[in-house]
């Protein structure tokens, strides 16, 4: 067990390091080498859990997957927005994170279709969507898909400038612009005043006990 927990604990060493030489020089310009030497840890180490820098590109991109866990909410709407909103946070602070999307956005010698990412996020804001509606809490005439697709686009663009522009610190205010434009022509008018544009306030030390 001991045993088991040191290779868990060597994997996840090793997908950091990665997360931080494929975030600062990208994917290209990365070695393994710099990657070993974030983490002390041996090339035998390294090659035992991923037998190439492709690899542990790979294992990045899964990643993302992770990231798109909904929150649950009792208006599917605000469950989209809020996955966005948890994204951007993840974006913020989080460099496996961080990596992950820019092997997706980046033109790399990676082999793997930078278009699995964008899958990734459709698909689980088209389930939200879908369910959304037949809540009915979108307008009459919506298609889900092409909704989902713009979300998406959307983000993208908009996390590439907030990086450009403030290093996406100003991310969660650029995201919550996007949703107050986008939901009068998505969801039905008595909803929006329901429907909330920033993250979830922190639970206080009082909430907590509560609980």
């Amino acid at each position: 067990m001991a045993q088991q927990e040191r290779g868990k604990r060597s994997r996840r060493a090793i997908l950091e390091a990665a997360a931080q030489v494929f975030d600062e020089r990208g994917y290209d310009a990365a070695s393994t080498n710099q990657i070993l030497a974030r983490t002390r840890l041996t090339r035998g180490s390294l090659y035992h859990h991923f037998p190439s820098k492709e690899a542990i590109a790979l294992a990045l991109i899964e990643a993302h997957a992770e990231a798109l866990e909904s929150p649950e909410q009792p208006i599917r709407v605000q469950s989209v927005i809020d996955l966005t909103l948890q994204f951007a946070q993840g974006l913020q602070h989080d460099p496996v994170l961080r990596a992950a999307v820019r092997l997706t956005v980046e033109q790399t010698s990676l082999s793997c279709p930078p278009e699995t990412a964008y899958e990734q996020s459709r698909t689980a804001i088209t389930e939200l969507l879908g369910q959304a509606a037949e809540r009915g809490e979108l307008l009459p005439g919506v298609d889900v898909q092409e909704a989902a697709a713009t979300v998406v686009g959307c983000f993208t663009g908009l996390q590439i400038m907030s990086q450009a522009y403030s290093e996406r610190q100003d991310l969660l205010e650029r995201i919550g612009v996007f949703w107050r434009f986008m939901l009068p022509g998505l969801v039905i008018p008595g909803l929006i005043g329901r429907l909330r544009t920033t993250p979830p306030p922190a639970p206080t030390p009082e909430s907590a006990l509560e609980a």
